[in-house]
């Protein structure tokens, strides 16, 4: 008797399911992403293993790129108009009440008081893209960071101030004098230096916010 032949039968496996998890995963991963906002300074700070992360509210951060120029820039939520109206009585620039608001919503101040005016004058998206000379620290008598210092001090009146100091590995030593001693003539020594960290684990919360732009900082 011939044997009874059982047709084959195709396996096949429903993929829907398992698609339709890979597709969550991914809109998940797009969507809470957060990448690391671009610099519009660009400073190689020195390595540390200090695991305090940098204040974000109430920011006066002063820069020192590997030219020893240096800049001055606030978080969002900072008295900036206060700061320029106070440094324009003191120093009797003689700023419009419209190139003081060009000033407060710049990104950044790199230049000499003299020159105030003409920066106000441009768009401040441009800014990053000029070549800026810097406040000048260098000059013992002529040290303008004792002038912006003392108006930060005005315009953070009531205010508790998180002063931060970003300098470049390459910077030379005579820009961080000046910005000292700046801080010295206004009683000002309590900042912090923002390091680049080393050795953070990956997947904790510090290397989240380190990672999300927010840098660790050194008292």
């Amino acid at each position: 008797m011939p044997k009874v032949k059982v047709p084959r039968k195709s396996t096949s496996i429903d993929m829907t399911a398992m698609c339709d998890v890979a597709f969550l995963l991914l809109s998940f991963f797009i969507l809470t992403t957060k990448f690391k906002p671009s610099e519009t300074l660009a400073v190689q700070t020195p390595s540390s293993v200090a695991s305090k992360v940098a204040p974000q509210k109430d920011v006066t951060l002063v820069t020192i790129d590997k030219e020893g120029k240096v800049f001055l820039s606030w978080s969002e939520d900072a008295p900036k108009s206060d700061i320029i109206e106070a440094l324009n009585t003191n120093r009797n620039l003689g700023l419009t009440d419209g190139e003081m608001k060009a000033l407060a919503k710049g990104p950044f101040i790199g230049v000499p008081l003299a020159q105030l005016k003409s920066l106000a004058a441009q768009p401040a998206d441009n800014w990053p893209k000029m070549k800026l000379p810097g406040i000048p620290v260098l000059d013992s008598a002529n040290n303008e960071m004792v002038d912006w210092m003392r108006a930060i001090k005005q315009g953070f009146t009531g205010i508790k101030m998180n002063l931060l100091v970003k300098g470049d590995n390459a910077s030379k030593y005579p820009a961080f004098k000046g910005v000292i001693d700046a801080f010295k003539k206004n009683d000002e020594m309590k900042f912090q230096m923002v390091t680049n960290p080393e050795g953070v684990p990956a997947g904790t919360e510090l290397y989240r916010k380190n990672m999300s732009g927010q840098a660790k900082a050194e008292e």
